[in-house]
């Protein structure tokens, strides 16, 4: 337990997909990806302190969107964890939503990520635990988030490996407030299935890294489109703005992101295109778990 009962807080930040390849379909009915991820400064928060009960409080901008949800992933995440310890003793978890669910950013995964890193310190839980390996059980977006930093996605989302090391940059993030349901935009993919292309260990421009992401895609953005037009019309307002180095659909949608020179010039483009009903954040990206503060 941690010193004096005292509570800890962890960040669930989103996860963006700068490109998404669907290389196959295995045999099981899921697919083969190829994707580079990183992740942005936007983040749920969640809280924990000790409790002799495990529970769970929702608030923030989306905390209503989960609301009545009976088995949230992060109690799922938090029963696992205390299986897998041996672990006997509660939390009392808090969990604030700001970013949009169902929005290809990872944002329940993150929080399920969270949950076990939060919750292996406030537990004392033995390095031993193989949290990785329970992440899976969770999800196949639940490894990268746990880990928390720039990575290249194979299999299924599981199989991670270093991404190119990034140059700084600014970050939009752009959801026009309608859900999708992942499994519906993996079956209105058509057409051949992707590659996997070839990328070197570092960027040293933003200009150099937005041109070898021009030459990929995401292979679910035109599905996702025909799914949820206003997406189309996301993508287009990224476009035109001034210093947008690229714009795409990040994971199976509908939230899109732009590259930009430096988080401040993001940050304006983020008001720039404050629209209603459309969700729209500006800044940099995260530190990996590890460096974080708390």
């Amino acid at each position: 337990m941690t010193p004096g009962g005292a509570a800890l807080d962890e960040a669930a930040p989103g996860k963006i997909n700068l490109f998404l390849h669907v290389l196959g379909r295995l045999p099981n009915g899921y697919h083969q990806l190829d994707s580079l991820a990183v992740f942005a400064d936007a983040a749920d928060r969640l809280s924990a302190e000790p409790d002799d009960a495990l529970s769970l409080a929702i608030d923030g901008p989306f905390g209503s969107a989960l609301a009545g949800e009976g088995d949230n992933l992060v109690l799922r995440a938090a029963r696992l964890l205390a299986d897998a310890a041996g672990v006997r003793a509660g939390a009392k978890l808090s969990l604030r939503k700001n970013l949009p669910v169902a929005s290809g950013i990872g944002g329940g995964s993150a929080d399920a990520a969270a949950a076990l890193r939060l919750l292996a310190r406030l537990w004392d839980v033995s390095p031993e635990t193989d949290l990785a390996a329970l992440s899976l059980r969770l999800g196949a977006d639940v490894p990268v988030c746990l880990l928390g930093r720039t990575a290249r996605m194979g299999g299924i989302g599981d199989c991670l490996a270093p991404g190119p090391a990034l140059p700084d940059c600014g970050l939009v993030l752009v959801n026009p407030g309608v859900p999708l349901e992942t499994a519906a935009v993996f079956r209105e993919r058509r057409g051949a299935f992707g590659c996997t292309p070839s990328l070197p260990p570092a960027w040293g421009s933003l200009r150099a890294m937005a041109e070898d992401l021009g030459q990929c895609r995401n292979d679910l953005q035109s599905p996702a489109i025909r799914l949820c037009p206003e997406i189309a019309a996301v993508l287009a307002a990224l476009e035109a703005i001034e210093g947008c180095a690229l714009a795409r659909m990040s994971g199976s949608g509908a939230t899109c992101f732009g590259l930009f020179a430096t988080p401040s010039a993001a940050r304006a483009a983020a008001s720039a295109l404050a629209s209603p009903g459309w969700w729209c954040w500006g800044g940099g990206l995260a530190t990996a778990p590890g460096e974080r503060s708390g």
